[in-house]
């Protein structure tokens, strides 16, 4: 074989090109930014939880089936999704290799730390049982098992814990769990990680709720939130920007000094549902107060909000909800959601007070119960025997599932795409296209994979992978 200088440098830059994915978001002000660019981060997701809550009991979860993730992953490529949100995790299962499928497909995720087992989250109506080292093996648990990787945009420290059925210090050992987590992350992980709460829509109590977690509180500021999440089906059908009332909720959170977003949105009283809210969402008037949202949800359940249907192992339909919201996402102005404003990250919080609590029923005191002792060894040395997380190979891939459309026709040549150094996922970002011909045609092609040369894996990057590229070309 004859040696070319040329041939090794076009390799090598290829290999170079998928060294990393994604780079880590911080949060600037009221904004997401790209910690490398500045740039403004929108979220356009989706909540992901295939199989509900019984995937979880029986010993699975979203994260932890690699043949599911990298067939998501695909169809959320050709969706246009930029960040899912993932619920129930079980902490002593092997989510490598699904974690690091999102994350080189340009995928940020937000991740719940609270499980349904009774020790997985706190008890609303009596938080002080459930406010204990057992429960911080779960929340913990999860820390560790995602720390590692760089698409984790942050950690969800509750969903929806203060409702009507909540007691009145509820919010306290919430904001307990909040700052307990963010000092973990100081001290056990290499980058800070955002953690926020994710809320009901209960409008009679959701701005005491948002100004409970937002505000600054001078002897724990490590309390207070990073980001807050809202679960909001306000808009129905042929709704307006005035009469699902997200003109109000605009103005509510117009002076936030956090991110603020839909943490579920998407209502389903109206079938198709059409996802003209996308358009207010990420229009001019919002993006000022939001930063995005996650439509509730992936995969069809009984409950019936799902954008795609998994009929079997074999195949998944792609519903007329994933085509409506698709055409959506594809009219998003992207330039323009993710130009940076100084506006927004030139903000300060309030600092907390009795006073910033406008409801008498909603709990306007921020004497924060006491970390548990064995919490705070957790938080000084590790969580003992954490099954830690770490970034794996993974490879571009034309997923061997059938996919149908909501026809009955079969989509081809879908396939998962591993993104170049620091590339995110979204709206037009990812040339996974794919031709739509009848049900009989045959299974989808395959592509080439950009993201190894000879097998080279995708994680390796720097001088160290070129003298080995340069070792197996001569």
């Amino acid at each position: 074989m004859v040696f070319s200088y040329g041939r090794v440098f076009t390799a090598a830059c290829a290999l170079m090109g998928t060294a990393a994915a994604v780079t880590p978001l911080e949060v600037n002000g009221k904004d997401f930014v790209n910690s490398k660019t500045g740039d403004r981060f929108q979220i356009i997701g989706v909540d992901y939880q295939p199989g509900g809550q019984s995937a979880f009991t029986s010993k699975k979860d979203p994260l932890s089936q690699p043949a599911a993730c990298y067939r998501d992953a695909a169809l959320m490529q050709r969706l246009g999704v930029n960040t899912i949100r993932v619920y129930n995790l079980e902490p002593s299962l092997d989510h490598d290799e699904c974690a690091s499928i999102f994350n080189a497909a340009g995928i940020y995720m937000i991740l719940d730390v609270n499980s349904p087992y009774s020790t997985g989250s706190l008890n609303r109506a009596k938080p002080w049982t459930s406010y204990n080292s057992g429960y911080y093996e779960q929340v913990f648990g999860v820390i560790e098992a995602f720390k590692s990787f760089d698409n984790v945009l942050g950690f969800f420290a509750g969903n929806e814990v203060i409702n009507e059925d909540a007691v009145y210090s509820t919010p306290a050992y919430v904001r307990a769990v909040v700052r307990d987590m963010k000092e973990y992350i100081a001290k056990q992980a290499d980058r800070s990680i955002p953690v926020g709460y994710s809320a009901a829509d209960i409008r009679d109590i959701l701005m005491d709720t948002a100004t409970y977690f937002e505000c600054n509180l001078k002897n724990s500021t490590s309390s207070r939130a990073d980001f807050f999440g809202l679960n909001s089906y306000s808009w129905c059908g042929d709704a307006s920007y005035k009469s699902s009332g997200y003109d109000v909720l605009t103005e509510d959170f117009s002076n936030a000094t956090l991110p603020v977003f839909f943490s579920e949105y998407g209502c389903n009283e109206v079938k198709p549902r059409t996802f003209t809210e996308v358009q207010a969402l990420y229009g001019e008037d919002m993006t000022q107060a939001f930063s995005g949202g996650l439509v509730y949800e992936w995969t069809e359940e009984d409950n019936k909000y799902g954008l795609v249907n998994v009929n079997n192992t074999d195949t998944i339909t792609t519903l007329i909800d994933y085509d409506n919201l698709q055409k959506q996402f594809n009219k998003i102005d992207m330039d323009r959601i993710q130009s940076s404003n100084k506006s927004q990250t030139s903000i300060d919080p309030p600092t907390c007070a009795a006073s910033l609590i406008t409801s008498g029923d909603f709990y306007n005191s921020w004497d924060l119960p006491a970390t548990p002792s064995k919490v705070s060894d957790y938080i000084k040395n590790g969580l003992p025997d954490a099954n830690k997380g770490k970034v794996v190979t993974v490879s571009s891939t034309a997923i061997p599932q059938k996919v149908y459309d909501y026809t009955g026709k079969e989509i081809t040549g879908v396939s998962y795409k591993v993104l170049a150094g620091d590339e995110t996922a979204g709206p037009g970002s990812s040339s996974n296209s794919s031709s739509t011909t009848s049900s009989s045609s045959g299974s989808s092609s395959t592509t080439s994979n950009p993201a190894s040369m000879n097998n080279a894996p995708m994680a390796l990057g720097g001088v160290a992978s070129i003298f080995m590229l340069v070792a197996s070309l001569l």
